[in-house]
């Protein structure tokens, strides 16, 4: 018998399905129905027990690792699985699904990864909804102390070391600033027949003068935002020189500091793929895929700044405009995946700005 214990102590029993270690980290819940693949090997959940709310888990099983032409994984949104831990209420060993070619237990213990199934997760994520995200702990054998993975700086951990380029002919280049950008991100730029360059999260693009790019994303990413204190600072500098920015996730709070606004963390965070979104310009409402903690605080932001969207939900910001400069960010995740694609048109509405 194996458990999950909350930094209150809190204590949940349960079975192991996965690598039978012991994990500390923030304990977080997602709401999504489907798409487990896709959300354990999204980076932005590095450093992070991730309690899974809709109660049936495995039933499909894994995916094959199919990679296109480019060298980026079809079903993955990263090279390996990013989750500290994973807690489910009912893990089902029997999948089933033309494309699986393996168990979700399989996968978890080839990647050292613990889960546990036969918790209460609706009892947890009420306790979570209550008091907050809090540090917890997965125990096999052999107990762990608590870790605040915030205090690390999780983007270093998760973004590429050098630089890559993905050519595919388009007349136009984006930099991907990657401070653990999902694969989906890249696809939905090469689809819009442009040239994508990632570089480190750390990295000097301005200075290095044999780059050639029309346009800079900056991507989704784990952790505190003002962890990124060199990304913060050649975005600014990036700002100054007008280059068209799209920023997604944290980078829509990296670009508020970079503007000279301020983040801050948010009760338990937004992690699903069913979060209303409104354009406050039109007033219309999206449908979104989300995964953050931070969120920007509005009132801090100097003026020319319009906020974008807000969520339907708390009312917190979900993206911002510049008024008369090309830079423009959204909270949520328009290239989805796992999730709705309703507000895939965000790549479009960017790539007209270049």
């Amino acid at each position: 018998m194996a458990y999950i214990e909350l930094e209150d102590k809190t204590r949940f029993e349960g079975f192991s399905f996965g690598a039978d270690n012991s994990v500390s980290g923030e304990v977080v819940f997602n709401t999504g129905m489907v798409g487990y693949p896709e959300s354990l090997t999204d980076p932005s959940y590095r450093g992070q027990i991730l309690v899974l709310t809709y109660p049936l888990v495995g039933n499909y099983g894994v995916p094959r690792n199919d990679i296109d032409r480019l060298g980026i994984p079809r079903n993955f949104e990263s090279g390996k699985i990013q989750v500290s831990g994973l807690i489910a209420a009912d893990y089902s060993g029997n999948y089933s699904h033309w494309n699986a070619v393996k168990s979700l237990s399989q996968w978890l213990n080839e990647e050292g990864i613990p889960a546990l199934t036969g918790i209460d997760t609706r009892m947890l994520t009420k306790k979570l909804r209550e008091k907050g995200v809090m540090l917890g702990k997965i125990v096999n054998f052999g107990d762990v102390k608590l870790d605040d993975p915030n205090l690390r700086n999780l983007v270093d951990e998760v973004s590429v070391s050098e630089k890559i380029t993905y050519s595919c002919g388009g007349r136009k280049k984006v930099l991907l600033v990657d401070c653990g950008a999902k694969n989906n991100i890249t696809r939905c730029l090469i689809k819009r027949n442009c040239g994508v360059i990632k570089v480190p999260w750390d990295y000097d693009f301005l200075a290095d003068k044999e780059l050639d790019f029309d346009g800079i994303v900056i991507s989704n990413g784990p952790g505190d935002p003002k962890m990124c204190r060199k990304t913060i600072r050649n975005v600014s500098a990036a700002m100054k020189k007008e280059i068209p920015i799209f920023g997604i996730c944290l980078g829509n709070q990296l670009l508020a500091l970079a503007a000279g606004g301020d983040t801050y963390k948010l009760k338990y965070g937004h992690r699903s793929q069913n979060q209303p979104c409104i354009n406050k310009e039109t007033g219309r409402c999206y449908i979104t895929s989300q995964n953050h903690g931070f969120a920007v605080d509005m009132k801090t932001m100097p003026s020319g700044w319009d906020e974008f969207f807000v969520n339907g939900n708390d009312g917190t910001n979900e993206g911002m405009m510049h008024k008369d400069k090309p830079f423009m960010s959204c909270q949520f995740h328009p290239e989805a995946s796992c999730g709705p694609v309703d507000t895939e048109f965000l790549f479009d509405d960017f790539l007209r700005l270049l």
